[in-house]
């Protein structure tokens, strides 16, 4: 069944909504405290510059707006479907609350609490989206890729400052 174009652009703005919830939650948590707190942790030597997560993070953000939307898209009786939405938006959830574990309450333990699960999480997304759709599964592959970097920084930044 073919979508009309009202039908679609509402899938659009379902699938950016989460997303950008995320981002915005993240935000909120993260720029606060981004100094002095951030800026005097000891850091390991694989530590990028700031200016590194944000460019990082949009890219990210747009494929994952990409790819929900193609799960969106299927028709909503699809075998795995409301599994496969279900796993992407529960990483999401954890997504932007690891701002406010980390960042919000200047835990990185709290840090690596949540990003280990949330990691497991989008692994588990990944595979449900490769059963329904690949092209959606293979624009979460930078995620899980990032997210793993960002879980060994996490160990490392938490085991520096204990």
């Amino acid at each position: 069944m073919e979508l009309t174009t009202r039908q679609n652009l509402r899938l659009v703005a379902l699938a950016i909504v989460g997303p950008v919830a995320a981002l915005l939650m993240g935000q909120f948590a993260t720029f606060p405290n981004l100094a002095p707190w951030y800026a005097e942790l000891i850091k390991p030597t694989f530590n990028p510059p700031n200016w590194v997560f944000g460019p990082v993070w949009t890219a990210l953000y747009a494929l994952m707006v990409f790819a929900v939307w193609r799960i969106l898209r299927l028709p909503s009786k699809s075998a795995g479907r409301s599994r496969a939405l279900v796993l992407f938006f529960v990483q999401l959830v954890l997504n932007g609350a690891w701002s406010w574990m980390f960042f919000g309450s200047h835990s990185p333990m709290l840090g690596v609490i949540n990003i280990v699960p949330q990691l497991a999480l989008v692994a588990a997304s990944i595979v449900a989206f490769y059963r329904l759709d690949k092209l959606a599964a293979w624009c979460l592959a930078p995620l899980a890729a990032w997210v793993a970097f960002a879980a060994a920084l996490n160990v490392a930044i938490w085991q520096l400052n204990i």
